[in-house]
């Protein structure tokens, strides 16, 4: 069910504090078999669950507890989940491949995100990374979003709504090759074909010290972002490959799956340098251009060492 629309986050600390989390008609929830048999639904609009396993009542579902299970009518029995950012994440509509969890964990990891974050992404796709940063920067920061292809900007804005994110989202059309109109972001996120042209844009949005992280599928482009980063005076540059194997845990025959998610991309992190003024370009600080007085004669005086053949006898 790919294009299934994606689940609202529950915000209400309090309710979630209290310990009593009740499904509501207007919240998701995730109806969980095994890891590849899962449904992303809401009461309101599919009361009906119809699968190979069953039907499911999914209305009967309002004002019961996350985390119950409940029975098709064919017996099958599923388990009633809360949706997470990363089940919000692989249910979006996609017009473009998005970035795995697995890259995005160590990306705003590497990257600092927190509550207040300001933080600059060009190359929208989707709307999954921004997302996520947007999940992470509530309720005090911001994510300004960049695309140049307006028709991946209104399926990221779409996906975005969904998520009830949107009040931390900023879009912005056009092209990041020709700069960004937001400056002293604290990160940014480069996912685009030619990041190269854009490492310019990027520098001079964010704040000295500022991380930035750059996605690219093949080798060559981390050549030519790398070599582009290092004119461009970042240092920290560091590029990797995040790889991930599932166990088979099971007694006696545990074993490393036979499928994994492999290659997706390669992620190039650095962070902005400035370079100090040089001393010829600095003002002249007025407490050093003084000379301090010369008061070598009275401490020569002062200390003036007495030699045995000036002692009398």
């Amino acid at each position: 069910m790919e294009g299934l629309t994606l689940a609202v986050l529950e915000t209400n600390t309090s309710e979630a504090s209290s310990g009593d989390e009740r499904i509501t008609e207007e919240g998701y929830v995730l109806v969980y078999r095994d890891r590849r048999r899962r449904w992303l639904v809401r009461p309101k609009d599919t009361p009906k669950l119809h699968t190979h396993l069953g039907i499911l009542d999914v209305s009967a579902l309002v004002g019961m507890e996350y985390g119950i299970t409940a029975t098709t009518t064919l017996g099958d029995e599923l388990t009633i989940l809360r949706p997470t950012i990363e089940d919000m994440i692989m249910k979006l509509s996609r017009r473009t491949q998005v970035i795995y969890p697995k890259d995005l964990g160590l990306m705003v990891v590497r990257l600092g995100v927190h509550s207040g974050s300001k933080v600059v992404e060009t190359g929208t796709g989707s709307g999954a990374t921004t997302a996520l940063l947007a999940y992470l920067v509530r309720p005090a920061g911001r994510v300004y979003t960049y695309e140049i292809r307006p028709e991946f900007q209104e399926v990221a804005r779409r996906n975005i709504e969904r998520t009830g994110l949107g009040e931390w989202v900023s879009f912005r059309s056009g092209d990041s090759r020709l700069g960004f109109d937001v400056k002293g972001m604290d990160a940014g996120v480069l996912d685009v074909g030619d990041p190269w042209e854009v490492v310019a844009s990027m520098k001079a949005s964010l704040k000295p010290s500022a991380p930035m992280v750059a996605v690219t599928p093949t080798t060559n482009q981390a050549e030519k972002l790398v070599a582009k980063m290092k004119e461009q005076g970042f240092v920290a540059i560091e590029s990797v490959e995040v790889l991930t194997r599932n166990l088979e845990a099971r007694v006696g025959m545990t074993r490393p799956s036979n499928m994994m998610v492999g290659h997706t991309a390669y992620l190039t992190f650095g962070r902005k340098s400035v370079k100090r003024e040089a001393e010829g370009d600095r003002e002249p600080d007025p407490d050093l251009s003084t000379p301090p007085p010369d008061n070598s004669s009275s401490i020569e005086n002062s200390f003036k060492p007495t030699f045995f053949a000036d002692r009398e006898p």
